[in-house]
Order: structure tokens, then sequence, then C-alpha cells
């Protein structure tokens, strides 16, 4: 039997099994799973706040330029263009509908949600 490298050696070549095995590279790291959990939950949170948000702003806006509180405040009473600009059907209208289209985004958002894993 002869420890040539070059020269075959019986049952097969052991020598280059090893060899290639040590210069093969190492199968990648996953991610840690307390990191991944982690992430997860902060994107599950981050959904959650968006659509509450939304839904609440959108609630808000569609109810609140139809209330004396509009239209009757401190800010308006001292600029008397602007409240009678803000107490026109249009732009009542105009906040109410932002207000709708504020709660479908939200719930869409909701509906569509899914996670990357």
């Amino acid at each position: 039997m002869s420890l040539d490298p070059k020269l075959p050696v019986e049952g097969g070549s052991p020598q280059r099994e090893t060899t290639t095995a040590l210069l093969d590279p190492p199968p990648p790291a996953a991610a840690p799973q307390p990191r991944r959990a982690l992430q997860l939950w902060l994107h599950r949170t981050s959904v959650f706040l968006f659509v509450l948000i939304s839904a609440i702003a959108g609630v808000l806006l569609v109810i609140l330029p139809w209330t004396p509180e509009w239209t009757d405040n401190y800010l308006l009473l001292s600029f008397p263009w602007l409240r009678s600009f803000v107490t026109t059907g249009f732009f009542r209208g105009l906040c109410s509908g932002l207000g709708l289209l504020d709660i479908w985004i939200g719930f869409w958002e909701a509906l569509h949600y899914h996670e990357h894993q």
C-alpha cells in the first residue's frame, strides 16, 4: 500500500473525501429564534396600532364635522372668514369622506395582513 497522494488507494479515496469535506463552506446560519419572534411581534403590534389609529381618526373625521364643537371653538372664533368656510357643507362632506377613506384603509390593511416566514 502506497501513501503517495497521487496514487489511488484501494477501496476508494478517503483522503479526497476528507479534503473536500474540510473545504465545503458551512451551511448558512439561521437567525436566532428569539430575534425572529421579536420581529414578528413588533410587526403584529405595528399593524394593530395602524389599524386602531386609522379607525379612530376615521370615526372622528366622519362624526366631528357635524357637531357644534366643529364651528364653535376658540380657534375659529377669531377668524370669521375661516369659520364661514369650515361650516360649508362641502368642507364638512370632504372631511367626512376622508374619514370614511381612512376607515377603509385601516380595515383593508387588517384584512390583507399576512406574516412573512
